[in-house]
């Protein structure tokens, strides 16, 4: 079983990650720790590139993340089912405020050592403006198309409850 979860920031791609790799026995990958090191310092191209092929090596894996420059076709062609957290604006960045609040001080597990918790105005913006601008809604709309066979588009936290008790997860 092959994974792909992409979604707006604050989505809850991580959390369903987690969910989804501890119900089905697999590894994952969450890609905000191939991008960072601690300190949230930018790792080279190379090295993301190099962790990101070692890891697709597995014969099964659930990856968490939308980079397209991290090999992103490779990882949606050989997903046997992407979903997609569509969640809109709203819910997004309540779910990013809930994750600040509990992880204030802390570091998920989703994020590399010394990567506190913190929503900033830049990440805000990311959220509510630069993260769904045109651009990006097309290239989410081109996946949409493009694996028709594989894709789950989900709204809402109701179609996420959903999905995942139809799937008995």
């Amino acid at each position: 079983m092959k994974i792909a979860i992409l979604g707006y920031s604050g989505s809850g791609k991580s959390t369903l990650c987690k969910h989804l790799s501890t119900y089905y026995k697999v590894p994952h990958l969450y890609l905000d720790t191939v991008k960072f090191l601690p300190n949230w310092i930018v790792r080279s191209d190379e090295e993301r590139i190099k962790i990101l092929d070692e890891f697709l090596e597995n014969d099964s894996w659930v990856i968490d993340g939308n980079y397209s420059r991290f090999r992103q076709k490779e990882r949606l062609d050989e997903a046997d089912k992407i979903i997609f957290l569509n969640f809109n604006r709203l819910s997004c960045l309540f779910r990013a405020y809930k994750r600040m609040f509990t992880y204030k001080n802390k570091v998920r597990d989703s994020i590399s050592d010394g990567c506190e918790e913190k929503i900033d105005f830049k990440f805000f913006w990311w959220l509510l403006h630069s993260g769904r601008k045109k651009k990006k809604r097309d290239q989410f709309k081109k996946i949409i198309n493009s694996y028709k066979d594989k894709i789950v588009v989900i709204n809402n936290q109701k179609e996420l409850d959903s999905f995942l008790q139809d799937y008995k997860i």
